[in-house]
Formats: C-alpha cells, sequence, structure tokens
C-alpha cells in the first residue's frame, strides 16, 4: 500500500491522527498535502490537488479545449448572440456548476451555484444570469485542473486575480503586463473590464473590485489569437482576437488593435513546463 493510499486510509479511521499522515517524500506538492486534505482545497480531487504532474501550460490550453468541445464549438462574432442558451441546457448547468465548486476554495458562498441554480438549489431566471457570471469560475477552474495548486489566487470575481497579478508577491504564478509591451503566449490571460463608462487602463491597476473578463489564449497565428473564455453568450465559446504584426494586443502608442473589446492586461503566466500541444484549428 502506499503512504498516500495508507494516509488516505488514516483519514477515514483516525481523524485525530491525520496531521501524522504525509504524501510520499518525493511526490509532487507533498509538502501541502495534510493542509490540502484539511484546508480549502479538500473538495479537489488528488491529481490537481498535489498536483501529480507539474503546472503544464499543455494541460491548461488543453483543459479549456476540452471544456469548449464539450458546449459544442462555439466561435462568438462580435455583435452577434448565440442562437442557444448553453449554460441552461442538460448536462451544461452541471458543467457551470462544477467549474464553482472545483475553481472556488472550499466554503466560498459561490461554491453552490449552477448555470441556472441559486447556492440553495433554487432556478432563477434567464434574465438575471448577470447576476451570476461565471466566467472567474471557469478561468479558476482551468488553472486548477491544470495544478496551479495554491499559485493561482482562486476567486468569483476577476478583479481579484488581475489586481494579484499587478501586486505581485503572495507566491502566485502570475504577473500583469502591458498590452502595448508584452506579447501573450499560448496558455496567457488577456483580459478588460465591463460595465464602465470609460474602460479601466493598465496604469489603474491595482484598483478595487470591478467587473471584468479573462480568455486564455489557446493558439497563436500570425495576426490573431485564438481565446476561450466561460460565460461568453452563456456558453465557453471562443474568440478571434487582431493583434500586431508581433503578436501584441496594442500598437507602441498604447492603442488596443482589437476595435470590439477593450483589452486592458495580460495576465503572463509562469508555468513549470512550458510546452504546449498543437491546438486544433476551428
Amino acid at each position: 500500500m502506499s503512504a498516500r493510499r495508507a494516509c488516505l486510509g488514516l483519514f477515514g479511521l483516525f481523524a485525530l491522527s491525520l496531521t501524522a499522515c504525509q504524501a510520499p517524500t518525493g511526490a509532487p506538492g507533498a509538502a501541502g498535502s495534510v493542509a490540502a486534505l484539511q484546508g480549502d482545497d479538500a473538495h479537489i480531487p488528488p491529481f490537481a490537488r498535489y498536483p501529480y504532474q507539474p503546472f503544464s501550460r499543455a494541460a491548461a490550453v488543453q483543459i479549456a479545449l476540452r471544456e469548449w468541445r464539450a458546449f459544442g464549438q462555439p466561435v462568438v462574432v462580435p455583435h452577434q448572440d448565440l442562437p442557444f442558451d448553453n449554460e441552461r441546457a442538460e448536462g451544461l448547468w452541471q458543467r457551470v456548476g462544477e467549474y464553482w465548486w472545483l475553481g472556488l476554495p472550499l466554503g466560498t458562498p459561490e461554491q453552490g451555484l449552477t448555470g441556472m441554480h441559486t447556492q440553495s438549489g433554487q432556478m432563477f431566471p434567464a434574465s438575471e444570469d448577470g447576476n451570476y457570471a461565471w466566467s472567474a469560475a471557469f478561468i479558476d477552474y482551468v488553472m486548477r485542473m491544470a495544478g496551479a495548486d495554491h499559485r493561482f489566487p482562486y476567486s468569483p470575481t476577476h478583479s481579484d486575480y488581475i489586481n494579484a497579478a499587478r501586486q505581485g508577491g503572495g507566491g502566485y504564478a502570475i504577473a500583469a503586463e502591458r498590452p502595448e509591451v508584452y506579447a501573450p503566449q499560448i496558455g496567457d490571460l488577456i483580459c478588460l473590464s465591463r460595465g464602465r463608462k470609460t474602460p479601466l487602463k493598465f496604469d489603474d491597476l491595482p484598483t478595487g473590485r470591478f467587473p471584468g473578463h479573462c480568455d486564455i489564449v489557446v493558439a497563436s497565428r500570425p495576426g490573431t489569437l485564438d481565446v476561450i473564455g466561460g460565460n461568453v453568450d452563456n456558453s465557453v465559446s471562443m474568440k478571434h482576437i487582431p493583434v500586431t504584426t508581433d503578436g501584441k494586443l496594442a500598437n507602441p502608442d498604447g492603442n488596443i488593435v482589437d476595435p470590439d473589446y477593450a483589452w486592458f492586461v495580460v495576465i503572463q503566466v509562469n508555468y513549470d513546463v512550458n510546452g504546449v500541444l498543437p491546438a486544433p484549428t476551428s
């Protein structure tokens, strides 16, 4: 019997003795295994909690692509709504519930949400879905399942990890970069603010909580990024984002290339393993 399995067996029989259990000395993430079982990620599968593999750029991209395929591979075109409501479809509202449950720390109030239910299990009308936006939970889920462990500030609000990336420190594997300086790489996040008359600029960071949205970059080709985000037209959807010839979201003067989305910060993700598998073309 492995040391980890022995530890989990003791957990079931002798709860008071749990602090004596440890993951195998050489196992990934062994240092925090007991804390993980008792702390705010006790609900996370062992493969992501320890994690079994290093935090991988390829894993994050492939997880995002997997979820996009599960939602039917929709591609969003600016100023056109998708002709379906995926977040309330059978099999998919439950999937949104898994983003909430697995993406957030244990005990976060929003954990009980789904694509169409409140924390108490009551169905909310589609007209109120903006009050239950799950795009940040989707990013949390992708980072968590890819092996970020405690190196990502999981939150129901994008602004919390955007501000953390700008401030630096905290042991997080993220850093905020200017869109006219840094070209997003596959596996990085690109972010915008929402619901403001004057969109936020990079120099406004860090700031308080604000409504925002971030997508993960899954492919790059000359002049275009393919990005995937959650709760995009009530789905996990892809967008094609224009960039400069050298792959940046903005020109040297700071003007954003994209006429439809006011991207204002790139979150560089410091993965343990930087290689990526080729993303399928859409």
